[in-house]
């Protein structure tokens, strides 16, 4: 997807952005001549001082797509807080205007490949989309949207990742976690069939994904791919690793109630569910009062209604035994060429397909979260919502990954995840997100991704990731913010975003900056776009202001000079400071000037 404007309508603007508050991403001459010549990957990137507001676009187009994605999941398993369609979410009025590539039985011969979509929504109101080339395409907009066949004028996947505690932009993605969840257990309880995979097409991937992301991409992907991962942080090759995944939890009488029928009595209706349900285990006293469990994957193991992913999982497994003490499925991996060839033959060969098992998997370590607290969740725009949600141990989490172990280069051990340095956990995340989601007309939200990055790796990220990204068919668009000169100076002008905000009014407003970006130096980057005209650091530049007015109280430049090269190391803004001097000093008949 190429996204084309973004407009407020919300009369409480959202966040830091003002009703009204309007931003053209591309204007119609430099789309035109960005799909004429097919660029490839060139992501946005956001760039300006903290709190100027940066992160509220990231926010706004997170939370935007959780709207479209609320309407267009199916609706009998949405709770009862997000049922209705006139329920307004911030913001609650928007236009959003953004190209998708349509789909060859949607085109005529004479269509373009493109089709340039129109989603606007008032305050009350349902969203409302139109083709603004409506005549190119045989089909009615709002009618596919409707139908169920929203894939075609939504991006595949809207992604959001931060490298910090930036808990706005991950609330929309956080609730749509728990709408997943809701997804697996309305199947679960109705006995109805479960493809296997997210309907919802919203993740964050945050780092508890870590591991799912590293797996998915060292088992599946060929190594002209890997090749970020070799060049960057060493990774050589996966070792090992063991999935355990927890059957049996015991339900509470909320969850039992949700199995129930309505159409009987309480009583009735309990007995019949723990006698017919394939996936209740009654307890062991009275049938009805008892503490009953739920083979919780139960959907999830292979039979003629459900997926296949655990058989599956089971299938890739060098070794497999059951820990009958706590009703546990133990995998075993020894990676090797057989072990990555039967991931190929169980997962069409798509890491994205073992990683959408995964993310499954991992949805279900949600099940103590109960009615009420996901009713509030869903309704909250509280910063600290993830703090409300209950951690688990490790014993009691339904799926989870131990001793993924890999070979790194110049380590004469194999290593954990977790051994790896801030920095390249954070590249080896980053990258891998990419990979996993490189062919795929997607939009990527990544919120300061560099920040424990050296500057080497910083001056290449955009360069890595047009390595993951770069010579597909379909290229995600991607929105950076970042306080790295280096990621403004792999950028042009156009793809770079100047954030300022208002000091009086709060309001953030965009800029394109007014020069070019393209291989400028970081030195002018840092004046021109962060403010910082000095390039030393607070407390060096601090003496050269103290020699300088010493300087300028009538001390011996000489000696001022001698002091200036014992004290400080080479830079610009030293060596104008002992030219200055020597210019005007009275030694050569100047006087000396403030």
């Amino acid at each position: 997807m190429k996204l084309v404007r973004i407009k407020i309508t919300d009369p409480a603007g959202f966040r830091s952005l003002p009703c009204g508050f309007e931003h053209h991403f591309r204007s119609e001459w430099s789309l035109q001549k960005e799909l004429a010549s097919n660029e490839g990957f060139a992501p946005f990137v956001c760039a300006g001082p903290n709190g100027g507001g940066k992160s509220n676009l990231l926010e706004v187009l997170g939370a935007i797509f959780y709207q479209l994605e609320i309407q267009r999941v199916r609706r009998s398993f949405l709770p009862e807080a997000l049922q209705s369609d006139e329920r307004d979410l911030s913001p609650t009025a928007f236009e959003l205007d953004y190209l998708i590539r349509m789909p060859e039985e949607y085109r005529r011969p004479d269509s373009p490949e493109w089709a340039k979509v129109e989603a606007c929504k008032k305050s009350g109101e349902t969203v409302r989309f139109r083709w603004e080339n409506q005549g190119d395409f045989d089909t009615n907009v709002n009618e596919v949207f409707g139908s169920g066949y929203a894939d075609i004028i939504l991006p595949q996947y809207v992604l959001g990742y931060s490298s910090g505690e930036n808990e706005i932009l991950s609330l929309p993605f956080f609730k749509m976690r728990f709408i997943q969840f809701d997804e697996y257990w309305n199947s679960l309880s109705q006995q109805l069939p479960y493809p296997g995979y997210p309907e919802t097409r919203m993740a964050y991937l945050d780092n508890s994904f870590s591991q799912a992301i590293l797996l998915c991409n060292l088992l599946l992907q060929d190594e002209a791919t890997l090749q970020p991962f070799r060049e960057n942080i060493g990774i050589e090759t996966l070792k090992e690793f063991r999935i355990i995944l927890r059957r049996r939890i015991e339900l509470t009488p909320e969850q039992l109630e949700s199995f129930s029928s309505s159409s009987q009595s309480p009583q009735q209706t309990r007995e019949n569910m723990v006698k017919n349900h394939p996936a209740i285990i009654a307890g062991d006293e009275e049938p009805v009062s008892g503490r009953h469990q739920l083979n919780v994957l139960h959907l999830l193991e292979g039979d003629e209604h459900s997926s296949r992913i655990i058989s599956a999982l089971q299938r890739c497994a060098t070794l497999s035994y059951e820990d009958d003490a706590n009703d546990c499925l133990i995998l075993d991996y020894w990676v090797n060429a057989a072990t990555q060839q039967a991931f190929r033959e169980n997962f069409e060969g798509k890491p994205l397909s073992l990683f959408q098992s995964f993310q499954v998997l991992l949805s279900l370590n949600l099940y103590t979260v109960s009615d009420t607290l996901k009713a509030d969740l869903y309704q909250s725009n509280s910063h600290y919502v993830s703090e409300t949600v209950p951690l688990l141990a490790s014993d009691q989490r339904i799926m989870r990954f131990k001793f993924v172990r890999f070979s790194k280069n110049n380590c004469d051990q194999p290593l954990m995840l977790k051994e790896l340095s801030d920095g390249e956990h954070q590249l080896l995340h980053s990258l891998g997100l990419c990979l996993l989601f490189r062919n795929t007309n997607s939009l990527i939200l990544l919120d300061e991704p560099e920040t424990h990055f050296n500057p080497s790796w910083r001056a290449n990220f955009i360069s890595q990731l047009k390595a993951c990204l770069g010579n597909c068919e379909k290229t995600p668009e991607m929105l950076i913010t970042t306080h790295s000169p280096f990621l403004i100076s792999d950028s042009k002008p156009n793809k770079v975003l100047e954030f300022e905000k208002d000091p009086e009014t709060r309001h953030v407003k965009i800029n394109h900056p007014d020069y070019n970006t393209f291989g400028a130096s970081i030195n002018k980057i840092t004046m021109k776009t962060f403010n910082k005209r000095e390039t030393i650091g607070g407390q060096a530049q601090t003496l050269m202001d103290n020699i300088r007015a010493r300087f300028e109280r009538g001390e011996e430049a000489t000696r001022l000079i001698d002091e200036l090269d014992r004290e400080l190391g080479d830079s610009v803004e030293k060596i104008l400071l002992i030219k200055a001097m020597l210019d005007i000093s009275p030694e050569n008949g100047a006087e000396v000037q403030g």
